[in-house]
């Protein structure tokens, strides 16, 4: 039987896709062998069965083909186009047959035992739904990926230019800043760079929202999870690196547009349309602002490049209204 299925989606990262791969088969046959500290005791597991799915969204950088000649036993998934990151990855979960699934993306690299370590995890404590391993940088720092659940204050200085001036308690309590970053602890939701789920609470709660094409689909699925009585896990002895928006920063605008326009969709699934449609209109005339910026200091002939690159970006950003 498949202990775990490992679901990559991937765009033209060939690179790291090969290293993410590697990394997963060299952890395979690991023991799971560290003990925390905690009353959430984790049991060793020694050997666990794994499949890697990886589903690829129309990538034109040789990634098909490197999986195919240098990971024969990978099951690939080619799509001819870039079908967002929700619905590729309710491809790869429709075909996984593990007890688990990690979803994973193409920029991580599993360290040691992790794989072992979730599932172990998971194993021991039935009631949990989702566990997160903790992520690390590239220079191996400790990377922010707890989260408490949103608020409207929340969305309106996370991820803007606003954010230096933002209530220093505001977004350290939203990043779970006041918790030590090597305690299990349970919270409301995990970065989706790494997220082990359940398949039995996969099939109570259901796939990933599609109607999100890139960002807050995570948060939405703890959501979800949580609402139905399931736990949701920071688990800091299993570690994996992020390397961090390797596919998303080829595109800068598009970026833009769906970081923004998944934050007001999550609103307004949860908080309704009047509160959705009022964090629109501040996230619209942020970028308003952003563009006068960078239009001033290419005028001013200050990294005219960079400030040209800027411009075009946030016209796009308010060209599409920031609408779904």
């Amino acid at each position: 039987m498949v202990d775990l299925s490992v679901v990559i989606v991937s765009w033209n990262v060939r690179g790291l896709l090969q290293r993410c791969l590697e990394s997963i088969r060299a952890s395979e046959v690991q023991p799971a062998t560290e003990r925390p500290t905690s009353s959430d005791r984790v049991p060793s597991k020694p050997h666990l069965q794994v499949e890697t799915i990886v589903v690829d969204n129309g990538s034109s950088d040789g990634s098909i083909e490197m999986v195919r000649e240098n990971f024969r036993d990978v099951h690939l998934i080619a799509n001819e186009d870039n079908r967002g990151f929700p619905a590729a990855n309710n491809q790869g979960m429709d075909v996984a047959e593990g007890r688990y699934v990690l979803l994973l993306n193409p920029d991580t690299e599993v360290l040691a035992d992790a794989l072992a370590t979730m599932v172990a995890f998971a194993d021991a404590h039935p009631d949990t739904a989702i566990v997160g391993p903790q992520l690390l940088n590239s220079d191996r720092t400790v990377q922010s990926s707890r989260r408490r659940l949103p608020t409207l204050l929340t969305a309106i200085f996370e991820s803007t230019w606003l954010e230096p001036w933002a209530p220093r308690r505001l977004l350290e309590h939203y990043r779970v800043s006041d918790r030590p970053d090597d305690v299990i602890q349970d919270v409301d939701w995990i970065t989706g760079a790494a997220m082990l789920a359940r398949r039995a609470a996969i099939e109570e709660v259901g796939l990933l929202d599609e109607g999100f094409f890139m960002y807050s689909e995570e948060l939405d699925w703890c959501r979800r999870f949580r609402e139905a009585g399931w736990r949701v896990v920071y688990l800091p002895t299993a570690q994996i690196v992020h390397h961090v928006g390797k596919s998303s920063e080829q595109v800068l605008a598009a970026r833009h547009v769906h970081f923004q326009t998944s934050k007001i969709r999550y609103f307004r699934k949860y908080e309704g349309a009047l509160t959705a449609r009022i964090l629109r209109w501040i996230l619209l005339a942020n970028y308003v602002w952003q563009l006068g910026l960078e239009g001033a200091k290419w005028l001013l002939g200050h990294k005219r490049p960079l400030r040209a690159q800027r411009i075009a970006a946030y016209r796009r950003v308010l060209k599409s209204g920031l609408r779904s």
